[in-house]
């Protein structure tokens, strides 16, 4: 068994940014606040397409063995040493195991993905997360996502995977040909968007919930053509990402940030992972409007949070504070009724 370990993980989890070149097409600008109405169109450049082409950076042992690991332990974020087949994809993580030479401690895959939550691998002890995490791990559930339950966002906005795909293309303009990770992935709907697109040199799909990566596991063997090998499944926590600091160049979080139990620690996480000129892009739902003129909303909303663990936001302020406090610049923003689509930067 060979062994193999990753001494420079940010130059492998980078690749659009080895030595002094880039293989990105735009210039990541700071962007001010913009209000657009939905009718507004964002139109990519899809007419005139630009292959990315990326150079990615491998290392080589004494025998010769390739290391394409791009993961981190989620304890102390040092790299991790990959036991077993040292390639990253869909089909690797079944019998691999990654070690971490600063705590010790190792991290088993399973047939559809690797477990890096810092839980892994305890043998007596278990903990439950806030009810809306745990929620989404029940197998009904995780099987209904995307087979009726995310349809029915619409009513509130959402215009559907594929057109929110177009409007997302825009803000990440600035880290096309780079990695993405597709955060709180669920059924895998749009990290599996991302992966066809062929518009990033690797996709990673996270989630806390096992079984909702079970499904997007079970979608993606339906799939003809589709590429395994640029695309890896993760279960993680969060509030404590398993990769390096600036190692991602893109992540994304569709319908999830009102889900997590603290937004703050866990956009805090995702400007930790971003390089410098990273995109963090997201959408969510927001009462404002008609729910307004309800009496104590924001006490309500409080003890919501407190019981379920779930997040409503009341403004697009409050999505852009956030951000700011936890060091993106650059909000943007686009509404239709509730629904809103988000993006920040990580500053160069």
């Amino acid at each position: 068994m060979t062994t193999v370990t990753s001494t420079n993980i940010s130059s492998v989890f980078l690749p659009n940014q080895l030595g002094n070149s880039r293989c990105c097409f735009f210039k990541p600008s700071s962007i001010p606040i913009v209000k657009r109405k939905f009718a507004a169109k964002i139109h990519a450049s899809s007419t005139t397409f630009i292959e990315a082409k990326t150079t990615e950076s491998i290392l080589v042992d004494k025998e010769g063995s390739v290391n394409k690991i791009i993961l981190a332990c989620p304890i102390c974020f040092e790299p991790v040493t990959w036991l077993g087949d040292p390639c990253l994809s869909l089909d690797s993580a079944a019998g691999s195991s990654l070690q971490c030479e600063t705590c010790k401690k190792t991290y088993s895959g399973v047939q559809s993905h690797f477990d890096l939550t810092a839980t892994s691998g305890a043998k007596d002890y278990g903990e439950s997360m806030a009810p809306v995490t745990e929620f989404f791990r029940i197998p009904f559930i995780s099987f209904l996502y995307e087979r009726g339950y995310r349809q029915n966002f619409i009513r509130g906005g959402f215009p559907g995977p594929e057109k929110e795909f177009e409007l997302m293309k825009d803000y990440l303009k600035p880290v096309l040909g780079g990695n993405i990770i597709d955060a709180s992935c669920g059924g895998g709907m749009f990290s599996r968007i991302f992966a066809k697109s062929g518009l990033f040199s690797h996709v990673v799909a996270l989630d806390y919930s096992e079984n909702m990566l079970q499904q997007c596991y079970e979608f993606v063997k339906q799939e003809e053509n589709f590429p395994k090998e640029n695309y890896t499944l993760v279960r993680a926590d969060i509030s404590r990402l398993p990769f390096a600091s600036s190692s991602v160049d893109a992540v994304h979080a569709g319908a999830a940030i009102h889900c997590w139990p603290s937004p703050s620690t866990a956009v805090a996480e995702i400007s930790r992972v971003m390089r410098p000129g990273g995109v963090f892009v997201g959408t969510t739902y927001i009462l404002d409007g008609p729910y307004n003129f309800i009496p104590f909303l924001r006490p309500l909303r409080q003890c919501m949070m407190q019981v379920s663990g779930c997040c409503a936001f009341l403004s697009e302020g409050e999505l852009e504070d956030l951000c700011r406090a936890c060091g993106l610049v650059g909000f943007t923003c686009i509404r239709n009724s509730n629904f809103v689509m988000f993006a920040a930067t990580k500053p160069n």
